[in-house]
């Protein structure tokens, strides 16, 4: 689990320093209607912590394998509001978090990341994996998407 670790702490160092690095058109443009900004791309970053955050505590009392409820990411991100929200709050929900995402793997029992969670499709993955999926679905967002020349 320290390759993830050291993938949040990575990301919690870089994204805000490539975010000043930007302009407040760039962040905030969205190059479709129907796709994110990069504010918004972030925004949704933040709402996956927050499901996750959720997931890898109760993964760990309830019976296995825990159901993983879905969440509809694009009503969160706009109930959520990211397009109007000031840049530093969103950077900041970002790093704090992820902290606690970091927090939480670190006072994790290593038993534990066998239990069992049942992602649909009739697919069962270890906690393990899932933490692991945390930290790819964060970077696919930010190398294709953030870092990308455009919001594909």
């Amino acid at each position: 689990m320290q390759k993830v670790i050291d993938g949040i702490n990575h990301w919690i160092q870089v994204i805000p320093e490539e975010f000043n690095h930007m302009s407040q058109n760039e962040i905030s443009t969205r190059l479709l209607p129907h796709k994110w900004s990069k504010k918004e791309i972030l925004g949704h970053l933040c709402d996956s912590a927050i499901n996750n955050i959720n997931r890898f505590i109760t993964i760990q009392y309830e019976e296995q394998p825990y159901v993983i409820p879905s969440y509809n990411q694009d009503k969160w991100v706009v109930i959520q509001n990211y397009q109007s929200r000031p840049m530093e709050e969103i950077l900041s929900l970002f790093i704090v978090l992820n902290q606690q995402i970091i927090n939480i793997i670190l006072k994790m029992p290593s038993e534990k990341l066998s239990y069992l969670c049942d992602i649909g499709n009739n697919q069962q993955k270890r906690l393990e994996w899932l933490l692991q999926d945390y930290l790819d679905h964060m970077e696919h967002h930010i190398n294709n998407q953030i870092f990308a020349k455009n919001n594909a």
